[in-house]
């Protein structure tokens, strides 16, 4: 198979590389669309996120979806053919955290495009049976591939504990700060505030679910009195005047990633009883995804500003430079040809992949 490979020299190439076979409980998927992720462009850019170092060759990209094309043992050979979107992790499941249903905590964890685990910007790929989730016919591969920022936003909603009549404070309308102001709205929070220094950015945050547009330098930046803030910004200041304005026993939730440490004002906090965390990554969040864009409730497809090829990678991971652009989609088989059918009906053979569908075939742990 083809695989976008990046390297610690920052180099990125196309390498001829063994299409993975699945283990025992994992499905082999052929990837259809892959969404690129700011963390992407960071590796590309910086070679690591904090402790995370790109010191061998690695795959990037987390959000995937596509076709069920193999199987692994005690898994189902019903479920090739099958549409999927991937939650890309795998956590040791006899873990604390994972007992407790927090499984994204686990220390265990393998996730995706995270060193030194290989990333979706390749033609296949394996994940347990349990977090390939299937997709509904009328979901597209492209949403299929977005439930994954979704997820994130819905982590964060969970986490602020926003309910109907809510007022919400979002600090950056990036990809996940507009999903976030989404699932706001859909859980029925009556005033979503989006802070954001860009104007096209501000331009674009009514049309995903801000009922009001703040910059956060103009004179009339001011917020007071919401009762949930979401900083998915990464930036100090941003987070320091969101907890300020957050109305008594408010509570502020940390999703962008930025600097190590800041300086947040404790006299605020202790005096409202404001609770502060942290959110990272997800748990049991793809139902309620693929629910809320199944409906229609939160529209992802409008989100994508960009499509690419595999050997388009780094023009890919570079669009977020370009003006208006919000979140650019790769595919690794090739841009969708409207004249061909559908991914539900090129499923392919298991035998055109050199993958067995047979639930009790031998299969190799992919490393």
């Amino acid at each position: 198979m083809r695989a976008s490979v990046l390297h610690p020299d920052g180099a990125l190439t196309i390498d001829e590389r063994p299409v993975p076979q699945p283990a025992a409980g994992e499905v082999l998927v052929r990837v259809g669309a892959v969404g690129l992720c700011g963390s992407d462009a960071h590796y590309l850019r910086h070679g690591r996120i904090g402790e995370y170092v790109v010191t061998a060759p690695i795959v990037l990209g987390h959000e995937a979806g596509g076709v069920i094309v193999g199987v692994g043992a005690y898994v189902s050979a019903s479920r090739v053919g099958q549409r999927v979107s991937i939650e890309p992790q795998t956590p040791d499941m006899a873990s604390p955290e994972s007992r407790s249903g927090r499984y994204n905590l686990c220390p265990h964890m393998r996730f995706f495009a995270t060193p030194p685990v290989d990333g979706a910007l390749c033609e296949y790929v394996t994940i347990g049976d349990a977090f390939a989730h299937a997709v509904p016919d009328h979901v597209s591969d492209e949403a299929a591939a977005l439930c994954e920022p979704l997820s994130v936003a819905i982590a964060a909603i969970r986490k602020a504990e926003v309910a109907v009549g809510d007022s919400v404070l979002i600090a950056g309308a990036g990809p996940i700060g507009l999903l976030c102001a989404q699932v706001a709205r859909a859980v029925g929070a009556d005033r979503i505030v989006m802070s954001e220094p860009d104007a096209q950015r501000r331009a674009m945050a009514s049309t995903f679910g801000a009922t009001d547009v703040v910059d956060p330098g103009g004179p009339s930046a001011r917020v007071d009195g919401v009762t949930a803030f979401i900083d998915a910004s990464g930036v100090a200041a941003a987070a320091v005047e969101g907890i300020r304005a957050l109305s008594p026993a408010g509570r502020a939730v940390l999703v962008g990633m930025g600097a190590d440490e800041m300086t947040l004002p404790t006299s605020v906090i202790q005096n409202r009883e404001i609770v502060l965390t942290g959110v990272f990554r997800y748990a049991n969040t793809w139902p309620t995804a693929l629910s809320l864009i199944s409906s229609g409730r939160v529209d992802v497809d409008a989100m994508v500003t960009g499509r690419f090829g595999l050997d388009e990678v780094r023009a890919a991971l570079d669009a977020d430079r370009t003006p208006g652009s919000i979140k650019a989609i790769v595919y690794p088989g090739g841009l969708p040809d409207p004249s061909r059918p559908g991914p539900s009906q090129q499923a392919g053979l298991a035998a055109s992949t050199g993958a067995s569908s047979d639930p009790h075939a031998d299969k190799e742990v992919h490393p």
